[in-house]
């Protein structure tokens, strides 16, 4: 008997429905709120969604659609992002304050509404406007949609692993204190593992993240790191991890023995249990800090994993072994790591990279200062390309795009620096002090609609040389190349990664060095790139790309919905 043919056009028929059936709807409702917590012997009010730190996890397949109604009961200001989701033609739910729109007022709320298109892996929610990222962050998880699968072995179990950073004291408080002063907020005073400390810390025997698991089983660790400002070494005592994806893009499969993330980023990674049962190992993270310049928090965070099995199912802890983690400073650790992850070619979604290059652009990055004639002293700021950026206050970036209203940005955020130098001379400034002085402004560059830009960011060590993780909303793009110095175009484009490069949304820059992305602006909207490291942001370091709109409706800014907060 022959097999029964399906007219095409009922195969497609079939094939839509089918699709639009593994699709759903997920709805959820983010209640912000004050909440009293204890933590490091002292009880602390924080701003919290649902009443848990971290919040919820939100858990999508791909192809699904969000609807997730923000009340906000806290007596903050609040906007809430979603990072490295791409919002095509949802921008206005993207989230950055006064970037795509006002901030969610105490006693109001807004309905963020987007869809998850041609992504999986791990991604997070925060918020997006003062330092409430502290607290108000949680995990995104999107698995593959019905049907599908990942491209690596199932595992028996998938565990969001959270770091943070936590202060005594009130982070909104402390952030306007450091932008009325110009002076950088005080260090954190512990991180954290779900919301958790460790035991290192005072008061804090008990509050422990802790992770049962069975010998035999593959675990997928799903590793966010939600810390303010610090980037992060990573280790399980006596495991090896496998990296799988990073910024839900699949990555060719490798094994390390230690994770660097920078803050921003997502890197998940499989764990084999193959140790004893009984037997017992402290995860830790501490920081890598690329400068010893600049002041930071050296303490460690740390959780359990435990093998449990037998008949009683029970923990049997004698003695837990600690990991050796990398000295602060290990800057070839953390280079090695991050320049070794390249993408899974043929993978699902793998996206090739774009030959063509449209735009070509040179981005200096780094710390540097504002003038005052009221200051005793000049004001620490941040820039890139010595615009050191300034938020709007009456009015979003996107809407002022969206209704041609003048006067809320500037389109000339420049391709090259103003004054060529030897970006990473630590000396420079004492001849040419000058350059120390950053230009305030609330500046975009405006890219047509599917232009590839090559996007070369080099750090500069004015007052400090440092690695900066800088963050592209709205896109992933292509890392084709990261070293240390300066970037020379005749030497080294030769580097450039072409077939399998990493394709993400963070990416922390070579202290002293530099890094080439390369994406195609076919996202119509404003979106913002900023360093990740919060203490950075609100001193300037960030710029707007202001894409514009394709030739039909589907590749056109939509209009605004009507619930979008107010100024």
């Amino acid at each position: 008997m022959e097999g029964v043919r399906v007219p095409l056009a009922c195969a497609l028929l079939l094939f839509v429905v089918s699709s639009i059936a593994s699709a759903a709807i997920v709805e959820h409702t983010f209640n912000v709120q004050n909440l009293t917590i204890s933590r490091l012997c002292k009880r602390q009010v924080i701003t919290v969604v649902n009443g848990s730190l971290p919040g919820p996890t939100v858990r999508v397949k791909e192809g699904d659609s969000l609807v997730i109604q923000v009340i906000n009961n806290s007596p903050h200001n609040i906007t809430i992002h979603w990072h490295g989701i791409f919002h095509r033609l949802t921008v206005w739910a993207d989230g950055p304050s006064m970037i795509t729109q006002c901030p969610i007022q105490p006693g109001h709320r807004y309905a963020y509404r987007f869809n998850i298109t041609g992504q999986e892996g791990t991604l997070w929610w925060h918020a997006h406007s003062s330092f409430l990222r502290a607290t108000v962050y949680g995990a995104i998880i999107i698995r593959p949609k019905s049907g599908h699968s990942y491209p690596f072995p199932k595992p028996h179990k998938e565990v969001p692993i959270i770091f943070g950073e936590w202060w005594n004291t009130d982070v909104v408080a402390l952030e306007e204190a450091a932008i009325a002063t110009g002076i950088p907020p005080n260090n954190s005073d512990a991180y954290t593992i779900n919301g958790l400390p460790g035991n290192l810390y005072p008061c804090s025997k008990d509050r422990m993240f802790n992770l049962d698991v069975v010998k035999g089983k593959l675990y997928l660790l799903r590793i966010i790191n939600a810390a303010m400002n610090m980037q992060l070494f990573f280790k399980i005592a006596n495991h090896k991890l496998t990296v799988v994806a990073a910024d839900a893009v699949y990555t060719k499969p490798y094994l390390t023995d230690v994770i660097v993330i920078a803050p921003g980023q997502t890197v998940d990674a499989l764990l084999h249990a193959d140790k004893s049962i009984g037997s017992s190992y402290y995860m830790a993270a501490h920081p890598y800090a690329s400068t010893p310049l600049v002041p930071f928090p050296n303490t460690t965070t740390r959780g359990v994993i435990h093998y449990i099995g037998g008949a009683s199912k029970t923990r049997r802890t004698k003695r837990v072994l600690m990991p050796k983690l990398p000295s602060f400073f290990d800057t070839p650790t953390a280079h090695r790591f991050y320049s070794n992850l390249t993408s899974l070619v043929g993978g699902p979604h793998w996206v090739p990279v774009p030959h063509h290059v449209d735009e070509e652009m040179l981005v200096t990055i780094g710390l540097g200062l504002e003038a005052c004639a009221k200051c005793p002293n000049s004001k620490f700021a941040a820039s890139m390309n010595n615009h050191s950026f300034v938020l709007p206050k009456k009015l979003s970036i996107l809407e002022a795009v969206f209704h041609g209203v003048d006067g809320i940005f500037t389109p000339d955020f420049p391709n090259q620096p103003p004054v060529k130098f030897d970006y990473t001379d630590p000396n420079i400034t004492q001849t040419s002090p000058g350059l120390l002085f950053v230009h305030k402004s609330t500046s975009a560059k405006v890219l047509k609609f599917n232009t590839t830009v090559d996007l070369v960011l080099q750090n500069h060590a004015l007052l400090a040389a440092e690695s900066h993780p800088m963050h592209l909303h709205g896109f992933n793009f292509h890392v084709l190349a990261q070293e240390f110095g300066n970037y020379d175009p005749t030497r080294d484009r030769s580097k450039y990664n072409l077939v399998n490069p990493q394709f993400r949304n963070t990416l922390a820059v070579p202290v002293g060095g530099w890094a080439v992305i390369r994406f195609r602006a076919d996202n119509p909207g404003a979106w913002i790139m900023h360093c990740h490291i919060d203490v950075h942001l609100p001193f300037g370091l960030g710029m707007v790309f202001v894409v514009e709109n394709g030739p039909t409706k589907s590749t056109s800014l939509p209009p605004p919905p009507p619930d979008l907060p107010r100024c």
